[in-house]
């Protein structure tokens, strides 16, 4: 055991003074080749890092970019489709009923609600059915009593949900001479009750336009 690990310390100690004498016969051209083989080496792995490196973030800031604007565009989505009265909303808001008004009342008080920053909006009638109120909504007096809310026909008392700041929205309507007072002033009622949560669940389909084409 003894002479095989006297053996084996020899053979390394002659392998390592055969290089270092290998280095100490080299010519100083020879040398100063290999340092300089060296220093390349050295600097084309620096530069192999660097190009990772550089990939790498490349890859992230893609990816987190392309992330970003699938979520802006997905929120801008949701808006359009609030607006457009394609899909429900919810928020604080009013809940409205107005009692023994006429088709112009109602659209007044729409108005009033979209000037003083109602979102979303909705109407309903004594029968339950309700109508999402957007901007190309309109209000006639129908024939019998009631109104016509986009061709469809709703009876009183109508209740009106809306999504909104309720300390704004409430002091328009009840500004002198305004909605309140005039409905007031007609015989009619107007009661407001402001809400934590509103939910506009009445929707529109989406209708796809015609004629018109974005400008680019």
């Amino acid at each position: 055991m003894l002479l095989a690990l006297f053996g084996f310390t020899l053979v390394v100690q002659l392998r390592s003074n055969d290089a270092d004498s290998g280095l100490s016969t080299m010519r100083q051209e020879d040398l100063v080749q290999i340092l300089s083989d060296l220093e390349a080496r050295d600097s084309r792995l620096n530069s192999d890092i660097e190009a990772l490196e550089r990939s790498r973030q490349q890859l992230t800031s893609g990816v987190a970019g392309r992330e970003a604007a699938l979520e802006e565009a997905n929120k801008r989505s949701q808006e359009l489709g609030l607006l457009a009265g394609t899909i429900a909303g919810r928020g604080p808001g009013l809940e409205i009923v107005l009692a023994k008004v006429k088709a112009s009342d109602v659209l007044n008080t729409v108005q009033e609600l979209r000037g003083s920053g109602g979102e979303v909006m909705q109407i309903g009638g004594a029968e339950g059915t309700a109508v999402r109120i957007v901007a190309s909504t309109y209000f006639v007096d129908a024939a019998g009593g009631g109104i016509i809310a986009d061709g469809e026909r709703l009876t009183g008392p109508f209740r009106i949900l809306v999504v909104g700041s309720p300390d704004t929205m409430r002091p328009a309507l009840q500004i002198p001479g305004g909605v309140v007072a005039s409905v007031k002033s007609d015989g009619g009622s107007v009661t407001m009750d402001s809400r934590s949560m509103v939910e506009v669940t009445a929707v529109r389909k989406a209708t796809a336009l015609q004629y018109a084409r974005p400008v680019s």
